[in-house]
């Protein structure tokens, strides 16, 4: 067929039927910043298993100390430094769960029938016949809750002292900002102990020494933010309609704060476990019979060479929990700050 032959329709031609009810119409639904943070969060494949981690091990800090029927504080020295033994996983030989352990010239022997025990250990004891399953998460409640309390003090003053500095400015600015420098020039370490040596280990003290130091960050942080907020339109025309500078700061700047506040607190938590397990690992920590996962790594150091599992699972824990909250904030960070938004 030559191109002669070809016929156009006059119909192709013809103008499209455009409706101008739809025209300016949006298919999609309509997110707000939290919802579209959310969707960039779920993109995120290592943020979303980190979530699902830490909501498992949260879970597991409550419940996993009723589900064994062993007290965290029970003693039974007839059962002390026994290896994990989990029921149905014991005749798994590539399972480390059977009980079994190594003399030092090699030999394999299983402990529970040596000593004629019957009896299940999820993670074995410890040298005092404590349940090591129910210590460990008892352990991780406690190291959880400094964290989470350390990091919620650390954010309730750096955010009210920063935005306070940033707003006034001037001679309060630098007299409140020579105070941090004067905090921060005092090696954090030191701070604590003396703190740690003054009030006595325990729960209350530790976080007390660790909110002394810990809200500098944030008030560095936030204070950048309402400087940088305090020449724009919001805040002028707030101003103009005569809000209080108390409203202006609480009501209109921290609000569109958020992102940055949460990644920074995000980040704030697994630095707070890790110091809390520094503090127990070094004899400044909790007191027996409490646990945190910081105190499990300093009685497992003591038998490593012979019970190696007694630190090996506690110290999993802790890197567990400071890779998840690390991973959530990268994934948060990526999702908040506009920066990062692609």
């Amino acid at each position: 067929m030559s191109n002669k032959d070809i016929t156009i329709s006059k119909d192709l031609f013809t103008p499209a039927h455009i409706d101008p009810a739809n025209s300016e119409k949006i298919a999609k639904k309509s997110l707000n910043f939290w919802q579209d943070s959310w969707l960039r969060v779920r993109k995120n494949k290592g943020a979303v298993v980190s979530l699902v981690v830490l909501a498992i091990m949260l879970i597991m800090a409550f419940v996993g100390p009723m589900i064994t029927p062993y007290d965290f504080d029970t003693q039974d020295t007839k059962h002390n430094n026994l290896p994990p033994r989990i029921q149905g996983l014991e005749d798994v030989e590539w399972l480390p769960f059977d009980g079994t352990l190594s003399r030092r010239d090699g030999t394999v022997y299983n402990a529970y029938e040596v000593r004629k025990i019957d009896a299940y250990y999820w993670f074995g004891t410890d040298n005092l016949g404590r349940d090591q399953f129910a210590r460990i998460w008892k352990g991780t409640q406690v190291s959880l809750f400094i964290a989470f309390m350390a990091a919620l003090i650390d954010m309730a003053i750096g955010v009210a002292y920063g935005a306070v500095s940033g707003y006034l400015g001037g001679k309060v600015d630098g007299v409140m900002q020579r105070i941090i420098e004067v905090i921060v020039g005092i090696p954090n370490l030191i701070v604590v102990v003396l703190m740690i040596l003054v009030l006595k280990p325990g729960i209350i003290p530790i976080i007390i020494a660790l909110t002394i130091t810990g809200w500098t960050s944030m008030a560095r942080v936030v204070r950048a933010q309402v400087l940088k907020f305090k020449g724009q339109e919001f805040v002028l025309a707030a101003k103009t309609l005569g809000a209080s500078n108390s409203s202006i700061i609480f009501k209109h700047m921290i609000p569109n704060m958020f992102g940055v506040i949460i990644i920074n607190t995000m980040f704030s938590i697994p630095n707070a476990i890790f110091f809390e397990a520094f503090l127990s690992f070094i004899g400044l920590g909790l007191q027996e019979p409490n646990a945190s996962l910081g105190t499990l790594v300093n009685s497992g150091f003591k038998s490593m060479i012979a019970f190696p599992y007694q630190m090996i699972i506690p110290s999993l824990m802790i890197a567990i929990i400071m890779v998840c909250f690390n991973l959530v904030a990268d994934g948060l960070r990526d999702a908040l700050d506009p920066k990062m938004r692609d």
